[in-house]
């Protein structure tokens, strides 16, 4: 199993980024992909994830109206569109997979993630 992000850059306040994060070795559809982020001296965060079976979708309220997620399955990608990025989104940003069936559109749990990327930076300057 493999997760792989790309797409973190330096960007200005306002700016938009889009973190990619392909899959291999999963079967996408019974999967639910997920992205957390941590930032230097703070916990990590849960973003947002997707599941890939009904699309149901997770925001934390930090991003909500900012961000949003998307699959494609024929890539077996997940994106994550971040627009009107603030210097509090710096961090670095990995995706995560869980079995679908631990989806819930209300929070992330960690825990059930078992497979994890290597971890993209996103710096936001002010």
């Amino acid at each position: 199993v493999e997760l792989v992000e790309s797409g973190g850059a330096l960007v200005q306040t306002g700016g938009s980024l889009r973190l990619s994060c392909t899959t291999s070795g999963i079967t996408f559809d019974d999967f639910a992909i997920g992205w957390f982020r941590q930032a230097p001296g703070k916990e990590r965060e849960g973003v947002s994830s997707i599941s890939n079976t009904d699309r149901r979708t997770y925001y934390a309220d930090s991003v909500k109206g900012r961000f949003t997620i998307s699959n494609d399955d024929a890539r077996k990608t997940v994106y994550l569109q971040m627009n009107s990025l603030k210097p509090e989104d710096t961090a670095v940003y990995y995706c995560a997979a869980e079995r679908a069936r631990f989806f819930t559109s209300a929070t992330m749990n960690p825990s059930t993630f078992n497979f994890w990327g290597q971890g993209t930076q996103v710096t936001v300057s002010s």
